[in-house]
């Protein structure tokens, strides 16, 4: 039987200053300040929607074009495009902006998840 830690949880002694936040200096795991590396205020952009048809052997693609080129930041969009639309998806990095793809014409459902967000699009 394991115990679960609980939030008095403290380091005895690290000498690895990446188990603690900086900011309120507690276990990064029971941190509860704000990470504002992939928050919507940091990136200013307007995403742009489209179908794709072509060479996709005659299956529709949900394309939204012109987001921020970083990783983390697009990974989290697309799993949680992913869930909320029940369809497949990915995200690329190529060129100078980011891209997800989604499976099917699931326009209407990602910019009600962007009007949410507060993410722009057109």
């Amino acid at each position: 039987m394991t115990k679960k830690p609980t939030e008095n949880t403290s380091i005895v002694w690290s000498d690895d200053p990446k188990d603690k936040c900086q900011k309120c200096n507690c276990l990064l795991s029971f941190c509860k300040c704000k990470k504002n590396e992939d928050s919507p205020k940091t990136y200013k952009f307007v995403a742009v929607f489209r179908l794709e048809k072509k060479s996709r052997g005659g299956k529709t693609v949900t394309v939204i074009d012109q987001l921020p080129k970083n990783e983390l930041f697009l990974k989290n969009l697309t799993k949680e495009l992913k869930s909320k639309c029940g369809a497949g998806g990915t995200y690329l990095l190529d060129g100078k902006e980011g891209v997800i793809e989604i499976q099917g014409d699931k326009r209407l459902q990602i910019k009600l998840l962007f009007d949410t967000k507060g993410y722009k699009y057109k």
